[in-house]
């Protein structure tokens, strides 16, 4: 009975705006919007009206919608004739060392790596700390982003590499002192390098307040650049002064850039460990549209561009290379691993799969990633132990994945992937990443040295 009701009392009105829909000229008619929004697309409707109403920039979590690494446009190589799948009875080791050449080599079960996402600027402590539980039970590390080491944090992680960072929350000998790794950031692809910012007093509870030092009533931020580097030598000095103060690997992350040669070059004439090359995909947790798709490099050119300039120099294996930018599946990984990089950051994902479906307690009232940010409103319904096993199920599952794929290409262990494991669709694309193209046969890029890992 009500919903005929209901239905009656709908109908004049649908007809109505049917009937204008169907004669009305466009001026008048109030389907028009369709066009403008096809034309300006929805995002940039959205956006454009945020922007009219607040006069500030936007600050837009998860990073660019945009997919710039054409990923799909690679393939991986099977054998199973001139040479055999690898034997089921083998045991195909997918560990990876991070900084080998450090006193003590960050060693882990997995090339993927959970990537910095700072408690603070970015999410709250309970994600933080199923991050690292998470991490933890595949056997692999977590990184405290742009922010200090807590002590929850550092409990929860097996594995903890920290990030030397902009706004000197972790920079002091007492905050070093508890990581397995240090990572010297000097920018992140989702912030189009590297901006200043502020965090106001308001933005800061007790528990980040004392963990970052900051005095009540005050309010901190990060800088565009280290204070202590102002030239290319005075990185240098910085990460020979880590180097010498501490035993674990010292690295340093770059936002991919069209001048990945010559932030190569300085980075080369430093002592460091490994290197982080963090692509224009990236995610974060409050970054202006500007800077997420319209800077920087797509992740897939800025690593295939810092492997090739690496072996160029003779300089592969002074470095360990890990890949940073948007990675979403275990095929992607695998591809960045046969392209040359030794391990791969996963973020934005890895909140996906921490979340998995806890969601349900935040749709679909308010966005999933409010569970999940520092500032979110559903902070405290985050349960941690659920999103810990979830994540580590993930992780879990993408290992299993990448034996898989390693055993169909006749591979007994992750470092034995090379650029002869790939195949490209576009022949352009193909010669810029060197590596074979789809309609060439094999034979006539296998034995060139560029095929070589």
């Amino acid at each position: 009975m009500i919903n005929e009701l209901m239905l009656r009392l709908m109908n004049p009105l649908t007809d109505g705006m049917l009937k204008n829909m169907l004669t009305e000229s466009y001026p008048n008619n109030p389907m028009v919007m369709t066009t403008t929004f096809e034309k300006l697309t929805l995002r940039a409707v959205i956006e454009a009206g945020i922007r009219a109403e607040t006069g500030k920039a936007l600050t837009r979590p998860m990073g660019s919608p945009l997919r710039l690494s054409p990923w799909e446009q690679l393939l991986l190589n099977p054998r199973q004739l001139f040479e055999l799948p690898t034997p089921d009875d083998t045991t195909i080791d997918t560990k990876v060392v991070i900084g080998p050449q450090a006193q003590k080599p960050l060693k882990l079960d997995t090339p993927i790596l959970i990537t910095g996402m700072s408690y603070g600027g970015s999410l709250n402590l309970p994600m933080k700390i199923a991050l690292a539980k998470g991490a933890s039970t595949a056997g692999t590390a977590t990184n405290t982003g742009e922010s200090a080491v807590s002590e929850e944090e550092r409990e929860a992680a097996d594995f903890l590499i920290g990030q030397y960072n902009r706004g000197g929350w972790l920079n002091s000998p007492e905050q070093l002192g508890l990581v397995d790794a240090i990572e010297v950031q000097l920018g992140q692809g989702a912030w189009g390098g590297a901006v200043s910012s502020s965090v106001k007093e308001e933005d800061m509870d007790e528990h980040l307040r004392v963990l970052w030092q900051i005095d009540e009533g005050g309010s901190t931020g990060k800088s565009s650049r280290l204070p202590e580097v102002n030239s290319p030598e005075d990185l240098v000095k910085l990460i020979k002064k880590l180097k010498k103060e501490y035993s674990v690997p010292v690295g340093i992350k770059i936002a991919a850039t069209h001048f990945m040669e010559r932030e190569l070059e300085v980075i080369a004439k430093t002592e460091a460990d490994f290197i982080c090359i963090d692509g224009q995909e990236g995610g974060t947790a409050a970054s202006s549209p500007t800077l997420e798709d319209d800077m920087g490099l797509p992740t897939l050119f800025g690593l295939g561009r810092t492997i090739n300039w690496l072996k160029g120099q003779n300089l592969r294996e002074q470095f360990t290379v890990i890949a940073a930018g948007g990675f979403r599946t275990p095929g992607e990984i695998l591809k960045a691993l046969a392209l040359g990089a030794d391990a791969v950051y996963i973020g934005s994902i890895a909140i996906i799969a921490a979340l998995q479906n806890q969601i349900t307690k935040a749709l679909p009232q308010h966005p999933a990633h409010q569970l999940a940010l520092y500032n979110g409103s559903l902070a405290e319904e985050f349960d941690i132990e659920e999103g810990s096993r979830c994540l580590a199920n993930f992780l879990l599952s993408c290992q299993e994945e990448l034996k898989m794929a390693l055993q169909a290409m006749g591979k007994k262990a992750i470092q034995e992937l090379g650029r002869e494991d790939l195949v490209c669709l576009d022949p352009e694309l193909a010669r810029n990443l060197q590596i074979g193209y789809a309609g060439t046969p094999a034979a006539n890029y296998w034995g060139s040295p560029l095929a070589a890992r």
